[in-house]
């Protein structure tokens, strides 16, 4: 599974067990620098800027606080959580790092809709190393840590979570590749959840369209109808039959982590079986 990074008309693929040995990925993408960070004990990926007080920084790993990755930037000393992107000890404690919207597909599903991304690619140098995380990303890996839980709402358990507004929710991920698509809204935002047709690709639409908020019906197995038009739309929320044919949803950012980060780091979250 790829963390997949767009800006500026570029587009790159950043896979999930090359991540999650070096915790972080130093790089460019449309001629902006981004840090590109994965935690494989609270299975949360995130993009940040960079950038400290208008500047580029360099950032080390140098422990973990609440199971999550903790990286310490060169020039201030202060550490920042991976999860939140804030400073949570040194001169910049309070500070934030901008968070990149991101999202996370196979690579499979993330070439057919963007055939022309680069993807990062292997160093030989860790073969062995990326070969202890090979299965990762699909739940095959059997340790207390790292591993996942089948089942739903324990610590190691899937969810998929969306914050807007300060308000906080999170899906079970069980529930959402039965359903198939799950329609909710948090805060002030009417969100589609979708899960592609791979079964491991997720999706998050904005349901709001010229001013009006679609309700989706499961169509087939790769297509969802609304209830507006009855215009088919494909996982990535873009129309491909009917009256609405060529409009495209905006996409809101969702993460695919453990219940117990999700948990940890948004305390007031709703549940949503």
């Amino acid at each position: 599974m790829y963390k997949r990074q767009e800006q500026g008309g570029e587009t790159k693929a950043y896979p999930i067990q090359l991540l999650g040995y070096h915790h972080q990925v130093r790089d460019t993408v449309g001629g902006v620098a981004v840090m590109v960070t994965y935690c494989i004990v609270c299975r949360t990926g995130r993009v940040y800027s960079p950038a400290v007080d208008g500047k580029l920084e360099e950032f080390r790993l140098v422990g973990m606080d609440h199971f999550n990755a903790m990286f310490e930037d060169k020039t201030t000393k202060s550490w920042w959580r991976q999860a939140t992107g804030e400073a949570i000890a040194g001169p910049k404690k309070g500070s934030r790092l901008e968070e990149i919207p991101s999202q996370q597909t196979t690579l499979k599903e993330w070439l057919q809709l963007h055939p022309q991304s680069l993807v990062l690619q292997a160093d030989k140098k860790f073969e062995k190393e990326y070969g202890k995380l090979k299965g990762y990303d699909i739940g095959e890996i059997n340790s207390t840590l790292i591993g996942s839980s089948k089942s739903s709402w324990e610590d190691k358990s899937w969810v998929i979570g969306i914050e807007a507004e300060g308000i906080a929710a999170a899906y079970d991920w069980n529930a959402l590749k039965e359903k198939r698509i799950i329609q909710d809204t948090v805060g002030n935002l009417n969100i589609a959840l979708v899960i592609g047709d791979d079964g491991q690709s997720f999706f998050s639409w904005n349901r709001n369209l010229n001013g009006e908020v679609l309700n989706f019906n499961s169509d087939t197995l790769n297509l969802f109808a609304d209830d507006k038009t009855h215009s088919r739309w494909n996982a990535a929320g873009i129309c491909v039959s009917g009256d609405m044919t060529g409009s495209k949803l905006k996409h809101e950012q969702s993460y695919q982590e453990f219940w117990h980060s999700w948990q940890s780091f948004h305390p007031q979250t709703r549940k949503v079986e």
